[in-house]
């Protein structure tokens, strides 16, 4: 009887050490204070998506500076020009209120578009309608009576209008198309451009076409 007591007494020890490892489970990462492995955060769909995405949206128009028109004397007599006095070109293979330029590639380093929103210079009355197109890239360029404006690169000095003519194509704004009275414009440019001015001047009512203003 006592060989059989202890017996027992020598398995006992055995026994509460297999019903112990059978009731514990693997130690889990994490799992301490009731969280368990399910509670570790993923990154979200939405999340990368938003890490991913631009700071701007491509193709979108960049935001324009204000390109400043005025009205210059030259040779050819009154023109338009541009805040600096450089003389303003418009290109017969454009289309008249269309949406693109037709000055791209090599041509447009000789001239060069007329960035920006178009405003007249302070004291100056243009005749024609100002408005905008959005070149590739996103570059906004300036219009007049809806054809793009233009620099020409051969022009070294401002007064020149030496690109007028050129192939037939390239022409200055001048005449009733310019102003309704293109010397009093001259004098409010060479005021405004004396004075500093021709940077980033208010738009003034004059920045829109005067009724029965013709095309080209």
């Amino acid at each position: 009887m006592r060989t059989s007591r202890l017996s027992l007494a020598a398995l006992l020890p055995i026994a509460v050490l297999l019903t112990a490892a059978c009731g514990t489970t693997a130690p889990v990462a994490g799992a301490a204070y009731g969280t368990s492995a399910a509670a570790t955060p993923t990154p979200s769909a939405s999340a990368s998506s938003t890490a991913s995405a631009p700071a701007g949206a491509s193709g979108a128009p960049m935001i324009p500076a204000k390109a400043v028109l005025t009205v210059q004397k030259t040779k050819v007599g009154y023109v338009l020009a541009t805040g600096t006095g450089r003389t303003v070109y418009w290109f017969s293979h454009d289309v008249k209120g269309g949406t693109t330029s037709a000055c791209t590639g090599s041509r447009a380093s000789s001239w060069p578009a007329v960035t920006g929103t178009p405003v007249a210079a302070t004291g100056v009355t243009l005749s024609g309608k100002l408005g905008t197109i959005t070149r590739p890239g996103g570059v906004v360029q300036a219009t007049y009576n809806g054809s793009p404006l233009y620099t020409y690169a051969g022009d070294a000095s401002p007064g020149q209008a030496s690109g007028n003519g050129a192939g037939g194509v390239w022409h200055v704004v001048t005449g009733t198309l310019l102003s309704p009275s293109p010397a009093s414009a001259a004098a409010a440019s060479a005021r405004d451009l004396s004075a500093g001015g021709g940077s980033a001047p208010a738009p003034s009512s004059s920045a829109t076409a005067a009724g029965g203003v013709s095309g080209y």
